[in-house]
């Protein structure tokens, strides 16, 4: 099967893929928010891509990792590319690692962000990649549940806002707790329904530079929520292993960051310690990655 005709076996799903030429060299690695539609697209009209056309002409084999989200696969990226950067690549990549920070002490409470991973006395979260969208997540955040408005020291426009809408210091502790239910997953839903009932508020009074605003809090808000497991602060050592029709895929993960991908044709014997040591939280990844590897490589 030509690399062309594989692409098609590609899922409509966000992820990473490479391209081996016919010696095995990987040329290229990229990621996709639509892996089919992503990888199609070097056959059809280049545009702005065509330094590419060449390397093209040599792409022998497609491999692929389908992830969870969008935010995953820009992690795996980014980590894959730290690891070794192939020749038809240009750069690491181009987004800011960043941490959300939720204050909830009396003269600094608030939500903001942090270039390093230090929480004494604050709750942190991260990593995220993207520090446009960590502050456009934090907008979102403090339009629903504005704890900054619940410090000691105000300015006076600030106290009218806290005052109209019935917040004070008495409100610190129930919104320092909403928001960090909202970015740990508990109820992520409440600030969606804030956001979303905003923006409507906004369309109907025909504000729509503000209703635009908030939609893109709201993408923000669902990329910094959104599952990614491939680069986890704190994280150990571990490799994650799965097989189907004859073809193995492992993934190295190194203090929390998935950094090694690599596939091999053997029997389920082979991997057999490998897959008996897979966390199960990874099994599943593991298992249907190993299944689109067959699909690409069998046809």
């Amino acid at each position: 099967m030509s690399a062309r005709s594989s692409a098609a076996r590609l899922p409509h799903e966000p992820g990473v893929y490479r391209f081996r030429d016919r010696r095995g060299q990987i040329l290229y690695l990229g990621r996709a928010t639509d892996l089919r539609s992503r990888v199609q697209s070097y056959w059809g009209d280049l545009r702005d891509r065509r330094h590419l056309t060449r390397m093209v002409a040599r792409i022998a084999r497609i491999e692929a990792v389908a992830c969870d989200s969008v935010h995953e696969a820009a992690w795996l990226e980014r980590n894959l590319l730290e690891a070794g950067l192939p020749p038809w690549n240009r750069t690491h990549g181009v987004e800011t690692s960043i941490y959300i920070v939720v204050d909830p002490r009396p003269r600094t409470a608030g939500v903001r962000t942090s270039h390093v991973a230090r929480f004494d006395g604050v709750v942190g979260f991260g990593p995220y990649l993207g520090g446009t969208r960590a502050r456009q997540a934090i907008s979102g955040l403090h339009r629903a549940f504005p704890l900054s408005y619940t410090r000691d020291r105000l300015t006076g426009a600030e106290r009218d806002i806290a005052a109209s809408r019935g917040i004070g210091p008495r409100s610190r502790e129930r919104l320092a707790a909403a928001v960090i239910a909202a970015l740990d997953g508990t109820d992520a839903g409440a600030v969606r329904e804030e956001l979303t009932a905003a923006r409507d508020r906004a369309a109907a009074a025909l504000n729509f530079e503000l209703a635009a605003r908030i939609q893109e809090e709201l993408a923000a808000f669902a990329w910094v929520t959104s599952v990614q497991r491939v680069t986890v602060e704190g994280g150990g050592d571990q490799d994650v292993c799965g097989w189907a029709d004859g073809l193995a895929v492992t993934f190295a993960i190194r203090g929390g960051r998935l950094i090694g991908w690599e596939q091999r044709e053997c029997g389920r014997s082979a991997v057999a310690r490998g897959s008996a040591g897979t966390p199960p939280e990874w099994a599943e990844f593991a298992r249907r990655n190993a299944e689109l590897a067959a699909a690409l490589i069998r046809g």
